[in-house]
């Protein structure tokens, strides 16, 4: 086999690379002019007399305005002193006020504690002069006064005491002892002076021990008298229990009986209403009982005469309950004997049925008379002890 000559590989030929020559630089146009160089100098000092005038103009504008902030700032140094002064007069002014205030407050204050001690001075009196007559007065009586309640509060002096403060309480305490209790003067006393005032003072210890001993007797009464009158009423209130067909001490509580609203041995509602129920407690169950006792009257009564009506029989020929000598009964007068008799039996019986109603009625009569005389007595006993113990908390 002939082999394949390999193809030629071209040759590149180095040639040289031409460049672009440069023109050749020229002088600038006018650069020796001298118009132009004049014209330069003349722009140039146009400019800077330009120049000067803006700073001139800039520097009196800043002059104008340098002036009107120091004028501000006098402005503001001068508010600043006018209101220094303006809240040292209104600090003053204020301090004033509440001196003024406070001096107001204090002289109220010492009118009051005036008015209490001038009011305290009068109870006292009182209180000597009523205990003076107690003492004068050696007749048993009541021992319980009835305390008048002040117009237009509407509230005794016992119920304006028990709403006072313990802070008012300590004020009145200091007021009363301060007139009660008076300073010893014993400067410049002798050793005789000295034993007088030493008498005085212990004749006056006995004395309000005596008052005091006297005092707490009293209090000791007026319990026992409360308590049995508090047994009384427990009483009156068991027998209207027992009236009323209640436990007895259903009345005697805090609070009144409970009232069943349910049926205890059905299982169904009760559906009478709370005053139904009421009444039952009140002599209803007796006026219930009354009318379903009139009610099955009523039905035996028309089962009675709505009977069969039968002959009597005639035992051996003879009516029976006839007589010796007595005639024949003819057979139409037997009938009309018999309606006779049940006639008369039923005007005995109705006439026996009113005797019991009117009887009901006035035994219902006499109850209620005894109820009303015991709620009259019940009232009058709750005043009283209203009374005591309004006494008591005086």
């Amino acid at each position: 086999m002939k082999s394949t000559p390999a193809p030629r590989r071209r040759r590149l030929s180095r040639r040289p690379v031409r460049r672009r020559k440069k023109p050749p630089q020229t002088p600038a146009e006018g650069e020796g002019d001298p118009e132009f160089i004049k014209r330069q100098d003349q722009k140039r000092s146009d400019l800077d007399e330009q120049l000067k005038e803006y700073i001139s103009e800039w520097r009196k504008q800043r002059s104008k305005e340098e002036d009107e902030l120091k004028k501000l700032k006098e402005k503001q140094a001068k508010r600043k002193i006018s209101r220094a002064e303006e809240e040292q007069k209104m600090a003053q002014r204020k301090k004033e006020e509440e001196e003024r205030r406070v001096r107001e407050a204090e002289e109220k204050k010492q009118r009051e504690i005036e008015e209490k001690r001038q009011r305290l001075e009068e109870a006292e009196k009182k209180r000597q002069a009523m205990l003076q007559a107690m003492k004068d007065k050696d007749k048993k009586g009541p021992n319980f006064t009835i305390a008048k309640k002040e117009a237009g509060l509407g509230l005794s002096s016992a119920a304006m005491e028990r709403n006072k403060t313990k802070e008012q309480l300590e004020e009145e305490k200091k007021i009363s002892l301060s007139f009660r209790i008076k300073p010893l003067a014993i400067e410049g006393f002798g050793e005789s002076k000295l034993r007088e005032k030493a008498q005085e003072l212990w004749e006056l210890i006995v004395k309000l021990e005596t008052e005091k001993y006297d005092l707490e007797e009293r209090q000791k009464r007026q319990d026992y008298d409360l308590k049995e009158l508090k047994e009384r009423q427990k009483q009156q209130l068991r027998h209207k229990a027992l009236k009323k067909g209640l436990d007895p001490e259903a009345l005697t509580g805090k609070y009144p009986p409970k009232i069943q609203v349910a049926s205890k041995y059905e299982r169904r509602v009760d559906t009478r209403s709370y005053d139904d129920k009421k009444k039952l407690f009140e002599g209803g169950w007796d006026e219930i009982s009354k009318d379903v006792n009139e009610k099955i009257w009523n039905e035996k009564k028309e089962q009675y005469t709505g009977r069969q009506k039968s002959k009597l029989p005639k035992w051996f020929g003879e009516r029976p309950g006839k007589k010796a000598g007595e005639p024949e009964t003819p057979e139409g007068e037997e009938d009309a004997k018999a309606d006779e008799d049940i006639v008369e039996d039923d005007e005995e019986v109705e006439e026996e049925v009113v005797e019991e109603e009117d009887e009901e009625a006035e035994e219902d009569e006499e109850e209620e008379e005894e109820e009303e005389e015991e709620e009259e007595e019940e009232e009058e006993e709750e005043e009283e002890e209203e009374e005591e113990e309004e006494e008591e908390e005086e």
